[in-house]
């Protein structure tokens, strides 16, 4: 007979690994090692009882610390108050991790009580807006309580009666193997509760579709991508059970001048040559509808970016305010007259390498370039 694995090792957990970490070491391999994942494998059989065996000690403080005293004969012939084993320690565990591995989490409760479904409504929102805020008014089609029945999905004058196929519970367990599996009861699909009557008005699902108007309150600062959450505006729940909740998602539209970047603000402005050469200043908008001038000195280079304090966006919730950046792109001439072209090529005659350092300066290099290549 081969030695027990450590039962550390079998969670793949180190000794001092909190509860949280044994949990969820636990239904990682429980999900991974089930016999009805893996059929037909009988190491997995065997793998899946001894991570089991594992848990139901190191879960219980009192077994963990025997096992960490004495190992594995702590639970052997009866020393340390009985093994283990398979029994109700067994249900609980797999209890854990039954709804991880056949995705059956229910939202059902006693009575047939059921949460609704949560609902999500896209908003397009302008860049100003979103700087602003905005008080929204959205019209939603959405499952409400039905009146007729307050929610019941039983006829007037009558009430749902206990399933006899899982006496309520709305759950059947069945035998299999050293184990045992529960499934949903097909008689009341997990309800609990049959309903003989159904009420007329909502079929038995104890709710109706209305068309329904909301106020969204659209804060200060909101981003694209913004989540806001409308606690219990969703879908009614089925048979008086409680609803769902509303979530708006925020897109932004596209700006025809600015472009957002977190908190600041871009934009770009072409300027002409002789601006750029002489310098000026022009005026340009602000998120704000106001305006701002920019002074631009002379010898500005193109790209040059000129930032302006506190004209970006608001932070949400936070009385902090990102800046505005402005960036220049120096256009060159197009369409020039015969004068033009001969100004030009005259202020080029004119021109030394002070007037232009960065071509100057690069055109010299090529030339040493090309003349290295000669001589060499």
């Amino acid at each position: 007979m081969s030695a027990k694995r450590c039962y550390y090792e079998t969670l793949e957990v180190e000794r001092t690994a909190d509860d949280s970490k044994l949990k969820a070491a636990f239904r990682k391999l429980a999900m991974k090692w089930h016999p009805d994942r893996n059929p037909g494998d009988a190491e997995s059989e065997v793998r899946f009882k001894e991570i089991n065996e594992a848990y139901e000690v190191l879960k219980d403080g009192q077994k963990r610390a025997a096992y960490d005293r004495f190992g594995h004969a702590a639970f052997e012939q009866g020393a340390g108050g009985g093994g283990p084993g398979f029994g109700a320690g067994f249900a609980s565990s797999f209890s854990d991790i039954f709804e991880d591995l056949f995705g059956m989490a229910s939202q059902r409760g006693r009575g047939g009580r059921e949460r609704g479904a949560d609902l999500r409504y896209n908003m397009e929102i302008t860049l100003e807006e979103a700087f602003q805020g905005k008080t929204a008014q959205i019209e939603i089609p959405v499952s409400v309580t039905c009146e007729s029945c307050s929610g019941t999905g039983a006829k007037a004058g009558t009430k749902p009666k206990t399933c006899s196929h899982c006496g309520g519970q709305g759950r059947i367990r069945q035998a299999q193997g050293f184990f045992t599996l529960e499934r949903t009861c097909p008689g009341c699909q997990g309800r609990g509760q049959m309903i003989e009557d159904a009420c007329p008005s909502c079929s038995g699902q104890g709710r109706v579709s209305r068309e329904r108007t909301l106020s969204v309150n659209i804060p200060q600062g909101v981003e694209d991508g913004t989540r806001i959450r409308l606690a219990g505006e969703g879908e009614a729940g089925v048979r008086g059970g409680p609803p769902g909740d509303l979530y708006i998602f925020l897109s932004l539209s596209a700006h025809e001048f600015f472009q957002r970047d977190g908190a600041d603000l871009h934009c770009r402005v072409p300027i002409s040559m002789v601006t750029a050469a002489l310098g000026g200043e022009f005026e340009v908008p602000t998120i704000d509808k106001g305006k701002t001038r920019v002074k631009v000195p002379a010898g500005t280079q193109s790209n040059r970016r000129f930032r302006i304090a506190s004209k970006g966006m608001p932070v949400l919730r936070s009385r902090q305010t990102g800046d505005m950046y402005v960036q220049v792109v120096v256009e060159t001439p197009q369409n020039l007259t015969k004068k033009q072209q001969d100004l030009l090529s005259e202020f080029e005659k004119l021109s030394s390498g002070a007037t232009q350092p960065e071509s100057a300066g690069f055109f010299s290099k090529v030339k040493d370039f090309f003349g290295n290549r000669a001589t060499s």
